[in-house]
Parts: structure tokens; sequence; C-alpha cells
């Protein structure tokens, strides 16, 4: 493993040497311009991320299952993407999924050693029965942390497809994925804490990923998310809404019909604009593949044919 101190990350940043001696606002000034390179950072990924994106939707598409890997922030944010896709694309809970050096009693409370075998990083992969169809990436601001290393490791033995996400170029964990996502995001206004900027670089990457692969799933129809899962008074609200900006049709009408589609958008969406039961939009989204549009425009050839 390199040393410490030869990573960025891990480096000393000029604009924030005089931190303990500033105001709070100046020190948030100062917080606040080195936040505003991240977007840059990212952006500067971007082709990476779209390789990424692209195998990943064909993954998800075949019946493949998304992995997040990480140690302690890292791993946190592969933890909230993923328990987000639920409930704003109606996923099955194995779909997209998050593992995490020293568990879930890690999320909440610091495990740091944790993070220094690689061994474990390739077991818990291994407890997941991780196939080829599936996809693993490794989140690491560093770059090198073991745990991470290892579970691409494995997961590359396995044919599965591989990503590293990092904060450093010609990061080590780079060298064990297909496609490197390295989000460069300098020197940290606190000295090696990459819960500041490296991480917002990487939740934004994380968001970017799961955003669009879900798309390319059918699960977004204009901006609007088509699947998502209406379990409590917010999401049913924002479920009529939904099918009413796409229909055109009531409040009233939008709520029958989310009823009679088991609470189901996507489903409602079709049985309005296609004029059909809910038994045949199940049938023309299945043939569709999970798009609307398409379904719709199957069932209105049908019915004119």
């Amino acid at each position: 493993m390199s040393d410490l101190s030869s990573l960025v990350t891990e480096q000393r940043n000029e604009h924030s040497m005089n931190l303990d001696q500033l105001s709070v606002e100046d020190c948030l000034k100062v917080i606040n311009s080195e936040d505003q390179k991240v977007a840059e950072a990212v952006r500067e990924a971007l082709p990476a991320i779209t390789e990424a994106t692209v195998r990943i939707s064909q993954k998800l598409k075949e019946g493949g299952r998304l992995f997040y890997v990480g140690a302690g922030t890292s791993g946190r944010l592969g933890y909230l993407d993923a328990s987000e896709c639920p409930p704003t694309f109606k996923t099955p809970p194995e779909m997209v999924q998050a593992i995490m050096a020293g568990g879930m009693a890690a999320f909440g409370k610091a495990k740091e050693n944790a993070e220094d075998s690689e061994s474990q990083g390739a077991a818990d992969l291994k407890n997941e029965a991780l196939t080829a169809k599936d996809t693993v990436i490794g989140i690491a601001a560093s770059g090198r942390t073991p745990y991470v290393a290892g579970a691409l490791k494995y997961a590359g033995k396995i044919g599965a497809y591989t990503v590293a996400l990092s904060s450093n170029r010609k990061a080590e964990i780079s060298a064990y994925a297909e496609t490197a996502i390295e989000v460069v995001t300098g020197p940290e206004v606190l000295t090696g804490s990459t819960r500041m900027k490296a991480a917002t670089g990487h939740k934004m990457v994380l968001n970017m990923i799961s955003t669009a692969a879900m798309a390319q799933l059918g699960k977004v129809q204009e901006n609007l998310m088509i699947d998502v899962h209406a379990s409590n008074y917010k999401l049913m609200e924002r479920a009529k809404r939904i099918i009413m900006d796409l229909t055109g049709t009531t409040y009233e009408q939008a709520a029958e019909t989310l009823e009679q589609a088991h609470l189901k958008v996507k489903h409602s969406i079709v049985m309005i604009e296609a004029g059909i039961s809910y038994e045949k939009a199940d049938h023309y989204i299945t043939l569709a593949s999970g798009y609307a549009r398409e379904a719709v425009r199957l069932a209105k050839q049908d019915k004119a044919g």
C-alpha cells in the first residue's frame, strides 16, 4: 500500500491553514468555497461515470444486482443510496445493496479497524453469492482501503463487473476494477477528513449512477418517478400528481385509478392513456419490458389493429 502522505486527500489545503483563527463566518466561507470545486471534479470524471452507468444499466436489465462496498463514510454513502432505491423506484431490496466493513453496526458507530482486512471484504461478498451477472462498486476516498480492494479482487475473479470510485489519481483500487472513477476533489479543508469534499463528490456520483440507471430501466418518464412506492400519505399524493401531470386527468380519476392499479403509478398511467384494465396494462408493461410509453403504444396499436 502506498504512503498516505502521497495522497492528495491527505495533503494540507493551502486555503485553510489558519482555520482555527477564523471567525465562524469566515470558516464557513472557506468550506463553501472549497465545496464549489466538487461539482467540477465530478464533471471531469463524467466519461468514466458514463461508462460505468451504461454497463450497470445493462447488468440490471439482465437481472443482475448492484453492490456498493465501502468502509466508514464510504460505506455509509453506499447504504444511503441503496436504501433510497426501493421507495424511489420500487426496486426489490436485493437489486441495489450496500456492504460495509464492520456490518450495519458500523453505520452508526465507527469501527475504524474494520477496513484493514482484504479477506473480510472478499468474504462479505462471497456471503452474498455474487455471480458474473452482478456489479460491484468499491468506494474508497483514499483509493487504498484493504477491505474494498479485497472485495474488488474477489468480484473480478467471479467475473462480476467492477467499478472503483476514489478521490485520488492512479488510485490503487483502480487497478482492480474494469472501470475507474477518480473524482479528485483535492485536499480537504480539515486535513484528511474525507467525509467532506471527497464524500460529497462520491455521493453525487452514486446518485447519478442509480438515477440514470433506473431511467434506463423505464422507472422514469420525463423527470417523474413513475415507479415511486406510494407507501405513505406524502408519496400517495406525489403519485397522484405524477399521474395527473402525465395523463392530464383529474385528481379524482388519478386517485381512483391508483386504487384500481394497487397503488402502481406506471400501471395507472397506462390504464388511463390506453383506456384499458389493470390486467391489460400489466400485460403490456411486461411486453414493453417496463417502459410505460411503449406499453401505451402497444396497447393502442392492438386496439387499432
